[in-house]
This record gives C-alpha cells, sequence and structure tokens, in this order.
C-alpha cells in the first residue's frame, strides 16, 4: 500500500462528530434482497443522434431501465434476487475532487459486506494512474473510520483521470482481469462517465466479465438529464460558496464604498454562480448561457455592469457584488473564436512565444487590446477536452478593470455623479473543493454507493446509478439504473471557418436552462436584488437544527421526477390494458381509440419537432 493513501486522519471534534453520522437508506436499498422490475428500453434523448449512439455501442444501448423496488412492493415480474455469491468490486476516483466521494464508497463498502461478508472492496490509489498500474488498497471498516462524512479524495487519491486512448482501455481491461474484478465502479462527472459508457462497450465486446458502473459526482452539477436531478457535491459547493458570497456582501455593505467582483467554478456551465445567486442574492450575476443566448460582446457586458453601478449611484449606493461564472469567456463570441484560433496554433505546434504574431488581423486586434495578464493566461496549453484554462484566466479582473476604465470616463463627462469606483476581486474556487460536506451530500453519495451493489447484484454493465424525488425526504427517493449510453448526444461543432465536424457520442455538459423554473426565479427577482440590497446569508453547514435539511434551491424548484413519471406512466397504461379487453363495450373502446389516437399523433408532432423531421404519416 501506499503510505501517502488511506491512512488514519486526524480529525477535529467537529469531524469527529461528523464521523458519527449515519445516513438514512431508503426502504428500497433496506435487507438483503434485491428487488428489480425492469421498464422499457431507454433510448437517448438526442433522437437526431441515436442512430450514431446505437452504432458505436451496439452492446450497451438500448438497455431497459432498472428500478429498485422496496420489499413490500406489489410487482409480480419483479425479479428478486436474494442470492449473493461472494463478489470483488473495484472502485476509483476520477476528475476534480468533489465533497462527498467518500461517502460513495462508504455506502458501497456498507452494500457489499451487508449482502456477503466475504466480499471484498478494492479501492485504486492516484486515480486512473493507480488503475492502470494495479495499485490497490482494500477498503476497510478501519480505513474508512476517519473519512466517512468527510471531504477530499485523499482516501485513494486522484490524477489526469482518463480512460480514452486504446492503450488506457485495454490496460484497463488488463488490470480489471488480472484482479479478478467483478465490476469497476467510476465515480466522475460527465467526461469519466463517457469514460465509463466505452469501458462498458468494450468489455462486453471483449466479453469481459468485469461490469462498469458510473456514478455522478462533480462539483459543478453539470451532469443533468432526465435520469439524473443534480450531483454529489454540487450542494456542498454553492453551500460555501453561498456564505463567502453573503459575508462579502455584508462587508460591502458595511463599508459602502467596494464592488466586488466573484469568479466562481463551473467550468462551460453556469449552475453554480445561478444556485449561489438565489443562495446569497448579490446585485447582479452574469450567466454564461444567457451571454451566449444574446451574444453579448464584452463590451456589452462591461456596459450593463456600467448602468447598472450608475443606477445604484443615483440611489446614493456606491457598493455592490457581481458574481461571475468561470465558463463566461468562452460564452462571449469573440472571445471563444480568439481561443478557438490560439488552440488551432497550439495544435500546430506554435510555441506560446509566436502564437500572437500569427492570429488574423481580427483577433489580433482584440488580443493587444486585452490587458497583458489575459494576453498571458489566453495563451496557456488547453485541457484535454479542447477547452481553455478556465481557472487561470481571471476574467473577474477582466472586466472589474473595464468597467474602471469606464466608470472613470463618465465621471471625467459627468454622465455619472457618484463616487470613484473601486474594485475587489476574488475567485472562490479550490478552497471549496475539499470542503466537509453538506448532510445532502452525505446521504446522497451513500445511497448512490448502495445503488451501485445493486446494479452490480442485478448483472447490469455500462449503467449509471441515480437517485430521484430527490427534494423530497430520504423515504420517498426513488433509486434506479439507467445506461449511460441514454444520457449521451452527438454535438456539432465548428472548428476554424467553414470547417464542421460530427463528434462522438458522449455524455455532455448541461447548459442551464433559460427556459427553466430557477432562471425564472432569478429573472423575477433580479431588479430587487440589483437594487434593494437584500443580501442573505444561508450560513455554515450544518448537520443539525436550521438549515440542516436545506436542499439546492435550483433543485427544489423543478419538477424533475422523470423515473416517476416513467413509472406513473406505465400505470396509466396498464390501466388501459386491464380496462380495455376484447368483449368491452363499443363506447369504453372508441373512447379509448381516441384518446389514444389523440395522444400519439401530439407526440409524433412532439418528437418531430425535436429532431427536425417530419412526423410519420
Amino acid at each position: 500500500m501506499d503510505s501517502d493513501y488511506g491512512v488514519p486522519r486526524e480529525l477535529s471534534e467537529v469531524q469527529r462528530k461528523r464521523a458519527l453520522y449515519q445516513p438514512e437508506l431508503p426502504p428500497c436499498l433496506q435487507g438483503t434482497t434485491v428487488r428489480v422490475e425492469y421498464g422499457d428500453a431507454a433510448i437517448a434523448a438526442d433522437a437526431a443522434g441515436s442512430h450514431v449512439i446505437s452504432h458505436a455501442f451496439p452492446h450497451t444501448y438500448g438497455q431497459p431501465l432498472a428500478h429498485f423496488l422496496r420489499k413490500t412492493a406489489n410487482v409480480p415480474d419483479a425479479t428478486v434476487i436474494s442470492e449473493h455469491p461472494t463478489v470483488r468490486v473495484g472502485v476509483v476516483f476520477c476528475g476534480r475532487q468533489s465533497p462527498g466521494g467518500h461517502n460513495v464508497i462508504w455506502g458501497l463498502h456498507e452494500a457489499v459486506k451487508a449482502h456477503n461478508p466475504k466480499s471484498k472492496l478494492i479501492g485504486f490509489l492516484g486515480g486512473t494512474d493507480g488503475l492502470l498500474a494495479q495499485k490497490t488498497l482494500e477498503i476497510t471498516d478501519e480505513v474508512l473510520s476517519s473519512y466517512t462524512n468527510q471531504g477530499g479524495y485523499d482516501m485513494l487519491g486522484r490524477t489526469k483521470d482518463q480512460i480514452r486512448t486504446k492503450e488506457q482501455v485495454n490496460g484497463t481491461m488488463a488490470s480489471c482481469q488480472a484482479l479478478k474484478l467483478d465490476a469497476l465502479v467510476i465515480i466522475g462527472g460527465v467526461t469519466s462517465n463517457t469514460d465509463a459508457a466505452q469501458l462498458a462497450e468494450t468489455f462486453a465486446e471483449a466479453k469481459c466479465a468485469t461490469k462498469v458502473v458510473g456514478v455522478p459526482v462533480t462539483l459543478n452539477g453539470d451532469l443533468k438529464n432526465q435520469f439524473v436531478e443534480t450531483t454529489v457535491g454540487f450542494d456542498t459547493i454553492c453551500k460555501v460558496n453561498s456564505q463567502l458570497i453573503s459575508n462579502v456582501c455584508t462587508d460591502a455593505l458595511s463599508a459602502e464604498k467596494y464592488y466586488y467582483f466573484i469568479r466562481l467554478m463551473g467550468r462551460k456551465a453556469s449552475h453554480v454562480a445561478l444556485e449561489c445567486a438565489l443562495q446569497s442574492h448579490p446585485n447582479m450575476v452574469i450567466l454564461g448561457e444567457e451571454v451566449a443566448a444574446s451574444k453579448l460582446t464584452i463590451f456589452d457586458i462591461t456596459k450593463q455592469i456600467c448602468d447598472a453601478v450608475q443606477a445604484r449611484a443615483e440611489k446614493d449606493k456606491n457598493h455592490g457584488v457581481v458574481l461571475i461564472p468561470e465558463g463566461l469567456v468562452e460564452s462571449i463570441p469573440e472571445f471563444y473564436a480568439l481561443l478557438q484560433e490560439i488552440h488551432g496554433l497550439h495544435g500546430k505546434g506554435v510555441s506560446m512565444e509566436n502564437i500572437s504574431s500569427q492570429l488574423s488581423p481580427w483577433a489580433s486586434a482584440l488580443f493587444e487590446f486585452l490587458p497583458p495578464f489575459i494576453r498571458k493566461q489566453l495563451l496557456l496549453h488547453p485541457e484535454s477536452d479542447d477547452s481553455a484554462q478556465l481557472s487561470q484566466i481571471e476574467t473577474e479582473k477582466l472586466l472589474a478593470q473595464l468597467v474602471e476604465t469606464e466608470m472613470n470616463k463618465r465621471l471625467k463627462e459627468g454622465t455619472y455623479k457618484g463616487k470613484k469606483f473601486n474594485a475587489i476581486c476574488h475567485f472562490f474556487g479550490y478552497q471549496a473543493r475539499g470542503a466537509l460536506p453538506s448532510k445532502f451530500d452525505c446521504d446522497y453519495a451513500y445511497v448512490l454507493g448502495h445503488v451501485c451493489y445493486h446494479i452490480l447484484a442485478a448483472g447490469l454493465n455500462g449503467y449509471m446509478a441515480t437517485v430521484t424525488n430527490l427534494k423530497s425526504p430520504v423515504n420517498k427517493w426513488r433509486c434506479a439504473a439507467a445506461p449511460i449510453s441514454s444520457m449521451m448526444t452527438v454535438k456539432r461543432w465548428s472548428r476554424g471557418p467553414a470547417a464542421t465536424q460530427i463528434g462522438k457520442p458522449a455524455v455532455h455538459m448541461a447548459s442551464v436552462d433559460l427556459k427553466g423554473k430557477a432562471f425564472e426565479l432569478l429573472r423575477n427577482n433580479s431588479t430587487s436584488f440589483l437594487m434593494e440590497d437584500i443580501y442573505r446569508n444561508p450560513g455554515p453547514l450544518q448537520f443539525e437544527g436550521p438549515g440542516a435539511d436545506s436542499k439546492p434551491i435550483s433543485l427544489c424548484v423543478e419538477d424533475q421526477d422523470y423515473m416517476g413519471r416513467i413509472k406513473k406512466l406505465q400505470e396509466y397504461l396498464e390501466k388501459v390494458k386491464s380496462i380495455v379487453k376484447p368483449g368491452c363495450s363499443q363506447d369504453v373502446l372508441k373512447a379509448a381509440l381516441s384518446a389514444m389516437s389523440s395522444v400519439t399523433e401530439t407526440l409524433a408532432i412532439m418528437t418531430s419537432s425535436s429532431t427536425g423531421q417530419a412526423p410519420p404519416l
């Protein structure tokens, strides 16, 4: 065992109290019998790309949804699994550390041992590098003792987190076969679960006995779809950041002379910024999705902020707080195009020192306009997914500088009569990644760990552990497994002038829904947030008392129980079958035909509009 991993932590009094907390299990996961109800074959929501996905995943696309049922459920055709042979399960952390990750392993360990004490859970040390090198640590109660309900990924660690190339995939298969693993559980976000789906497909094709299971764990909250309501870590990150933002809001209100520009983690989607705005009520939040949809330039955004500063100054308010998502720079059209040129030159092997001299005239003009610190950051080599190193690009400082320049100009012209503009910039990122997880994330992660075992017991491959109806109490959560391939889309994007490519199927980041209820709630309150300083402090994370059971606002305002709706639809269809049988009256038959005809026509039109195809005649 590597001496840096799995060693007992020195815990504070608060951490020791936390370690004693035992998360609750929903009724469907209690006991030592696994009950599975299989639904219909799951298809991809991206109907236009479904043929590409099915072609790329012939062994794992079109598998059925699996619902895990409580002992008292009256489902005659459910599969009941009461025999649990000894199994060997591997688990690996992939992607950036996210609060709650350790509880996934804790839940999985407890489920594995509860169903057969002789079974073993094996952790890979150092992420995917450890997986390929077969560096392992057997997970035991002793190893887990100081990691339950704690933050970080340090029990096992993580590295570059990639299982993508043919060599990496084959190396992973070799490790699984050498260690005789019945299952490999991959804990991570969109990229990691895309890799998990590809692994599952390759293993199935090669008739490798190891089943692959994915778990939705990412602090960005961007692994969202009809099966996944939110990810482990998102609630904690938003609560921790919201408290920091609220502290800054109170400082701004007290000093009455500073504007704070705060950049938040979130990569290409602005879920963290949206949730933090709903929790802490800053004066402004600029969402990348809004900027992209409205095609706002950097100057448009600057003018918006300047106009807000001026409007507040007219009410004798010379302070404020502005939230900016990490991925904003890629949402601004001219910056996105500039970054694509820079990345294209990186791809051709041009050195950082020579890139600026080889930019097109318009890109060069924009590049030269920017402050030196931003130029240097934009030239950094892109990430493995071809995106900019967003955590290193200080967009908040750029905007603060542009706003200061414009406000000073207005001050000289006499169009602005407020006080001199003063800005303070912050990046709230890494300090939240290792945070102690919220009670919700502890519960959610622990339950997902148990679901992973149920997936293994059912013999499923290429599935993600899912829990829905999360805004309800734990005893009403629905636990299921959904094929990862059914969460995939096929993205089309441009790279350079007139160069269009069709991407490979992948689980892609979900953007903030500008038609969703969470965004609507923000927009309905944006004017009062801007002008009235109704700052709100949710306070520190709690396990008991007020706030202990709070959940993300953006989760609670949406009606997302997709699995529950699927079940309800199945119940209605069964009722129709039971009522409309040969021998029923003509009136009943006519009513059923009329209703079903209307429903099928409506659904055909809806599905054709989403794919751009004409509905069938």
